[in-house]
């Protein structure tokens, strides 16, 4: 009994509350699998359930209702992974089953629909807070980003996660919307919805099913160059960030000042220098904690795998009679370079 007991695998577990109530002894019974996807860039985070409706009792879920999931391993606390809202529903036979497809419930609303606005001689910061507030959100920004001028920007008939999206990928930060609140931080600023520091997570050889890892010097370049109209004289000026004299990537939109197109260029170096190693893991035993922006140390691997520090770039849970397992992209963490 005691060998047993030492070898017992752990149990997964997870929580959903729809309008205040907990439906998991309901759906518990009837679930085939439940996935969730969480990642960084453009894209709202996304649930999807498998429910067995083979006796034919099952209610269709009413859309835009809205779903609490927590995930986790039985006798630890339940991981929160957000809120999201039903906007798909689909059944299909035989057998009968029911799949409901729910995302992100921040990415929806307003912060979709399209706007028209112009900042002129501002900050970062001050940019971010104007668009939090119309989207009745609480905010958090780098400080140093936040401080960050900014000449010119044009929000042309683009949503306010566009927006957002875009600003995030110039100043080479992620920008996350997440019960009502907005965070911006730098890529390598490993940081949850709230703003606080993500704990390394270390993951082992063993604890992993299947792995890929790619380094790639095909992207590598010794710099970037971005080009800004010079409003004294209307000539087109250069800036590059890094190298100038060997390989370089030339940025295609001219920018308002010589600070934003040096911003736009250290920004996409940073990102092709991350992106020139790239770390892919099956985990059999799921890490529900793991969640964009974690950084991961690995050991058991290769000396350059094992040497090198990861981030979460996006990461798939999946919950079935298969137990709980977790399958993560990862790039390399790179470094925040200053010309």
């Amino acid at each position: 009994m005691a060998d047993q007991e030492r070898y017992r695998h752990p149990a997964p577990t997870y929580r959903l509350v729809v309008a205040g109530k907990d439906i998991t002894p309901a759906v518990d019974a009837r679930l085939i699998s439940l996935t969730l996807t969480e990642g960084r860039e453009n894209t709202a985070d996304q649930l999807d359930l498998e429910l067995d409706d083979s006796d034919g009792q099952l209610t269709l879920p009413r859309k835009e209702a809205e779903i609490e999931l927590q995930l986790g391993w039985q006798g630890q606390p339940l991981i929160d992974k957000g809120t999201f809202v039903v906007d798909e529903v689909e059944h299909t036979g035989a057998p009968d089953k029911v799949t409901i497809r729910a995302r992100a419930a921040d990415l929806g609303g307003e912060i979709r629909k399209r706007a028209e606005k112009s900042w002129h001689s501002t900050t970062l910061g001050a940019i971010l807070a104007e668009v939090a507030k119309r989207n009745s959100l609480s905010h958090k920004v780098d400080a140093k980003l936040a401080a960050t001028k900014v000449d010119h920007v044009d929000q042309t008939n683009e949503s306010d996660m566009h927006f957002l999206t875009r600003l995030a990928r110039k100043y080479d930060a992620v920008a996350t919307v997440k019960k009502k609140h907005l965070l911006f931080m730098p890529i390598n600023g490993t940081t949850t919805s709230k703003g606080e520091s993500l704990p390394t997570i270390h993951i082992t050889r063993a604890s992993g099913d299947q792995h890929r890892w790619s380094s790639s010097t095909r992207e590598a370049l010794d710099g970037v160059r971005a080009w800004w109209s010079d409003r004294v004289n209307g000539k087109r000026k250069e800036v590059v960030a890094g190298d100038k004299t060997r390989n370089v990537k030339t940025l295609k939109e001219t920018y308002a000042s010589e600070q934003d197109a040096l911003t736009a260029a250290r920004a996409e170096r940073q990102r092709l220098e991350r992106g020139m190693a790239t770390f892919e893991l099956t985990l059999a035993l799921g890490r529900p904690e793991l969640m964009p922006q974690s950084p991961v140390r690995v050991t058991g691997f290769k000396e350059d795998i094992d040497g090198q520090g990861w981030l979460v770039k996006e990461v798939c849970h999946t919950l079935s009679d298969g137990g709980l397992g977790s399958k993560v992209q990862m790039e390399r963490g790179g470094s925040e370079k200053s010309e």
